[in-house]
């Protein structure tokens, strides 16, 4: 009888220990600079040499082999420029899972120099979580600001006055280093040059890691940091008509323990716009025409200095602390036209009005980051704390006069707006990987923002000033926002998926000395997410789903009004309350030898939906944000990447989409029902000699809400470019804007008037650049720039 049992007890523990399979999972860095690297080869070969498992590591470095057998083997970890690593591996029976920790990699000083790539990575890459786009292989981005750069990003538009939108959608949140900045307010976006970005992450529907801000998705600008060890940078000079003339140097030194990265920009800049404006009002009955043409002369000049250091306290801690000064000075001149008539086009009077403006703005930030990575791969805490402060300060001087039917000069006016902010934000996350596919992450974040604001207008009365149209207030305003959010990721198979819960804690405070406006809100909500995807053998399919909210921001608040036309004023609207979004959004990325197709749908409701409203009140006409009921939002999206041939490359993309919207104000119905298109075409083209070109067509069609219909907006940009100097220098040449094509045009219709306006806020520009490097990488070899420590 034992005789019988010992063949099948032989069995038994042959199958077990075939059975027992082990997963084995780790890190890989570049063992001098501690940046993480993607696409190294890990090769997992037994006592025989034969190949066992082969991988590779993801974006990120980390990399898993799994079901591997019982026994002695050794890996391997090979990439082009590095030399390769190997180490002795050992799989005993009852471990199933082994951790290597951080695997380190020298670099190969002979293979660095000699290896280029034969095809290069394209300037933008799509990826179903996101697309990113190469700021250093755009031709028509190096020239200019972050604006330029933006305004060749898919799904990205910017507007001729600045506004920023993804996918049609101006609710975006807009992230510096993957945190909020003063630098994205306004048209603060326009003092970053280009030179100084690295890449752009668009994020259409953001996990919860994310602030749930911006209904539309996020736009995350990462900001060049030193890669090569030792002393390196560069610096760029640009000339441009109208005048854009910025120096931009930049200087770093990267050591084994220390990493130190500054960017400097010195900017002048003029702008030439002109608005036309074409109104019939009706007054008791009795109809009048007013034509108005103003002219914009726009002077700017900034400096912008951002520098820090990373300090490696060992192999797993790093710390990183950085300084940010954005100090602009404007002189703008405004001469504005006003021609009235009547309906038999008969001139009743002729006005004319002058202004000048000088503006000082002053925005400084500190921030400092904590980051600690474990042995155990993928397991990472942080730690964020940023003090961000801003001072400004405008004052207008108008001048009018009546140049027929008799001349009359009526009384100067003059303005005055003073502001400042403190703003302070810590947050804290922590990863804790499960096993080798799964993990656990959660996370705070709390933020404290405080502004004061004093608007004065005044009127001249003889020797003295008076106030005008009793403006004269002072504004404080109050904001905290507490966060929290847990979040589990994991994968069966070829199917992964995440599921993440944020929770946000609003109290906004708004008070004047006045006391016009004494306003206390509470926004306290809860924000899933879930993510999912499929990976098929060269696709992948993913569907997701997020909750958002768009809080109003502070100019959309602010009850002050410039006083510089006569006929129209824009007024913030301090009872305004957040909207609140849910997005769903499915996606497919398929990948061929020279072509990547990336469509997706989505869907996105939005209750409490603001837009801007518009109405007359004693012949002036006032623009204000408010909230309508909800706008319902759904559309398709494809962008395409298409390589023919070595030295060509296309990218093109559209996006169409319909919409509702629904609400009422002042007893006006606010209902509306439209669809839209937008669409961009680039080509990029190598030509011999190492020039490059690229021309890029970008396409708006009409837009239209219950009161106001945008026609159909273009514009076209073409640059050319030219490496020399033994690779260490380039010369570009781009034009913006040519033609004077980008052109808003539009009409707005309310009881008893209508007027249509034309605005080309920026001429065509060109402009010449020439950048000098000296100890960075050159551009064609195989390495790639990483994310930021913070990131």
């Amino acid at each position: 009888m034992k005789a019988h049992l010992i063949p099948f007890l032989i069995l038994f523990f042959s199958i077990s220990a075939v059975g027992q399979q082990t997963t084995i999972s780790g890190e890989v860095q570049d063992k001098s600079s501690k940046e993480t690297l993607p696409y190294v080869t890990i090769t997992v070969k037994d006592n025989a040499l034969k190949t066992v498992a082969i991988t590779v590591t993801d974006d990120h470095g980390f990399f898993n082999l799994e079901k591997l057998p019982l026994g002695k083997m050794t890996v391997n970890f090979s990439f082009m420029g590095y030399q390769s690593y190997t180490q002795p591996l050992e799989i005993i029976s009852g471990k199933t899972k082994i951790e290597l920790g951080i695997i380190g990699l020298n670099s190969d000083a002979v293979q660095l120099n000699a290896v280029e790539i034969t095809t290069e990575k394209p300037n933008v890459s799509l990826k179903l979580d996101k697309k990113v786009f190469e700021v250093g292989k755009d031709v028509l981005s190096q020239n200019g600001s972050a604006h330029d750069v933006l305004n060749g990003v898919p799904s990205v538009a910017v507007s001729p006055t600045g506004s920023v939108s993804l996918r049609g959608n101006s609710n975006v949140l807009i992230l510096i280093n993957g945190r909020q900045s003063g630098l994205t307010q306004g048209n603060a976006l326009d003092q970053i040059a280009a030179d100084q970005i690295e890449r752009i992450e668009v994020i259409t529907n953001p996990s919860s890691r994310y602030d749930a801000a911006g209904s539309a998705g996020i736009i995350n600008i990462i900001l060049k940091k030193n890669k090569k060890s030792g002393f390196s940078g560069q610096i760029r000079l640009v000339a441009g008509s109208p005048n854009d003339s910025r120096l931009n140097p930049s200087i770093n030194y990267k050591s084994d323990k220390i990493n130190i990265f500054s960017n400097f920009s010195i900017r002048s800049s003029d702008y030439v716009g002109l608005y036309t404006t074409n109104q019939s009002t009706v007054n008791n009955g009795v109809p009048t025409i007013m034509n108005r043409v103003q002219n914009e002369d726009r002077h700017d000049d900034g400096q912008l200095l951002y520098f820090g250091a990373d300090y490696f306290i060992d192999d797993h801690r790093t710390i990183t602390a950085a300084f940010l000064k954005n100090a602009t000075h404007d002189n703008d001149k405004t001469h504005l036209l006003y021609d009235y008539g009547n309906s038999n086009n008969v001139q009743d009077s002729l006005l004319t009005r002058k202004g000048k403006s000088l503006e000082k703005r002053d925005y400084s930030q500190l921030e400092f980051n904590y980051t600690q990575n474990f042995k155990q791969p993928t397991k990472k805490w942080t730690i964020d704390i940023q003090y961000d402060w801003w001072n400004s300060d405008k004052k207008w001087n108008l001048s009018t006069q009546r140049l027929s039917p008799t001349p009359l000069n009526y009384p100067g006016i003059r303005t005055t707006s003073t502001g400042n902010s403190k703003d302070f934000l810590a947050k804290s996350d922590f990863i804790q990987p499960i096993d080798s596919i799964s993990q656990f992450e959660f996370g705070i974040k709390t933020e404290i923002r405080k502004v004061s604001s004093d608007f004065l207008a005044e009127q001249q009365q003889a020797d003295h000033w008076e106030i005008y149209q009793n403006i004269d207030n002072h504004l404080n305003y109050s904001e905290t926002i507490s966060g929290a959010y847990t979040q589990f990721n994991s994968k069966v198979g070829r199917f992964s998926y995440m599921l993440g819960l944020r929770a946000e804690l609003t109290d906004v405070k708004i008070t004047d000395i006045k006391n016009n406006y004494n306003d206390k809100k509470d926004y306290n909500k809860l924000f899933p997410t879930v993510n999912m995807s499929y990976k098929f053998s060269a696709s992948s399919l993913q569907v997701n789903y997020s909750k958002r909210i768009n809080r109003p921001d502070l100019y959309e608040l602010y009850p002050f009004n410039e006083v510089t036309d006569l006929n129209a004023q824009y007024i913030g609207n301090p009872d305004l309350n957040p909207s609140y979004t849910d997005v769903f959004e499915m996606a497919f990325l398929k990948t061929w030898k020279k072509l990547t197709l990336n469509p997706s749908v989505y869907y996105q409701k939005e209750n409490s939906y603001i837009q801007d409203f518009t109405y007359r009140e004693n012949d002036i006409f006032y623009t204000t944000p408010i909230n309508i009921d909800y706008e319902i939002r759904s559309g398709i999206e494809i962008s395409t990447l298409y390589n023919p041939i070595k030295w060509l490359q296309i990218n093109a993309e559209m996006n169409f989409y319909r919409f509702t919207q629904k609400g009422n104000y002042q007893g006006e119905n606010l209902d509306y029902s439209g669809k839209t298109f937008t669409g961009r075409l680039s080509t990029q083209i190598k030509l011999p000699a190492k020039y490059s070109f690229q021309g890029r067509y970008n396409f708006r069609g009409a837009q239209q809400n219950a009161q106001t219909r945008n026609k159909a907006l273009q514009s076209l940009d073409f640059g050319l470019s030219k490496i020399l100097l033994k690779d260490k220098a380039t010369i570009v040449f781009d034009v913006s804007n040519a033609f004077n094509l980008r052109q808003n045009k539009s009409t707005t219709t309310g009881t008893d008037y209508y007027f249509t306006e034309n605005s080309i806020p920026n001429a065509a520009r060109y402009r010449l650049s020439f950048v000098y490097r000296f100890n960075l990488t050159d551009p064609k070899v195989l390495r790639q720039a990483n994310s930021a420590n913070r990131n």
